[in-house]
């Protein structure tokens, strides 16, 4: 990537021009699924970019659901970031340890409450680290500021929504798992859920989208990939996933590709391979 967009994606180079800016938010959104065995908290207390601040996914989301880590309500979301500091006028840039992962859920839930100014770190801090730029495990120093948001109903799909997407095929769904457990051939890692696809979705696994270092493919490789995948990009996207987390990656490079109209399925797999009453696909398509 050759730009930062503080609405989509930053360089390094960028995020270090830019560490002192008084209205500067970083957050470390960094989550690892089990068979990763990272833990994502005291890789933080480790070490983090300068004046960091830690985003639980798990806790700032809806803890009355049953679906892992669904979108939080407003006043949780205000109450959490307002005790880390972060409010109104911020520029926000997440990053996690993963390189390009779970930093873009974050950035979607920011957009949902109607926060515009947050981008994702390219290549987080992996390329961060390899560029042998500035860490520090120090706590950083908090000072309240207001946060105001308003929800932006026509980002999040709920299972109803998808499901008539689905039989009207008037939206591109698009699945960001890995092409074995869209098709069914793998297991699912959660529990109790059946395997394939939601009928009529597209397969886009979201590392197809990320080139070795983990930053983002540029726009022309990632329009190749989606339309390559059966995407009409003039239509309206919904992404979707195994529980969210990836889906967003998908997300955020539909809005780095000026493709504003996309929505993330927030039950995801997670929810539609739960329910036996809903429909699965198998094989490619």
């Amino acid at each position: 990537m050759s730009e930062s967009d503080p609405k989509t994606l930053v360089s390094t180079d960028w995020l270090e021009r830019h560490l002192k800016d008084p209205d500067l938010r970083i957050l470390d959104g960094s989550l690892y699924l089990p068979d990763a065995q990272r833990d994502a908290r005291a890789e933080y207390d480790n070490a983090h970019i300068p004046g960091a601040r830690f985003f639980d996914i798990d806790d700032i989301s809806d803890n009355r659901s049953d679906m892992p880590h669904m979108a939080p309500s407003p006043e949780k979301f205000i109450s959490r970031l307002r005790a880390m500091g972060v409010g109104d006028g911020h520029q926000v840039v997440v990053y996690d340890g993963a390189g390009l992962f779970s930093a873009a859920r974050v950035w979607w839930l920011f957009r949902l409450m109607g926060k515009t100014d947050v981008a994702v770190l390219d290549g987080g801090m992996p390329k961060w680290q390899a560029e042998n730029r500035p860490t520090e495990d120090l706590a950083p120093m908090i000072r309240d500021r207001h946060m105001t948001v308003q929800r932006q109903a026509p980002l999040v799909r709920d299972v109803t929504q998808v499901a008539a997407a689905s039989k009207l095929g008037d939206h591109e769904i698009i699945d960001a798992r890995s092409p074995g457990r869209f098709r069914g051939d793998e297991p699912e890692p959660r529990k109790g859920l059946r395997a394939g696809h939601i009928p009529g979705s597209r397969n886009v696994h979201y590392r197809s989208l990320l080139n070795d270092d983990g930053t983002m493919k540029d726009a022309e490789a990632l329009r190749g990939i989606f339309t390559r995948a059966g995407v009409d990009l003039d239509k309206p996207a919904i992404t979707t996933c195994g529980s969210g987390v990836t889906a967003a990656v998908l997300s955020l490079a539909l809005e780095h590709l000026g493709h504003r109209d996309h929505a993330l399925y927030d039950g995801s797999w997670a929810e539609w391979g739960m329910y036996g009453d809903l429909k699965v696909a198998t094989g490619d398509a």
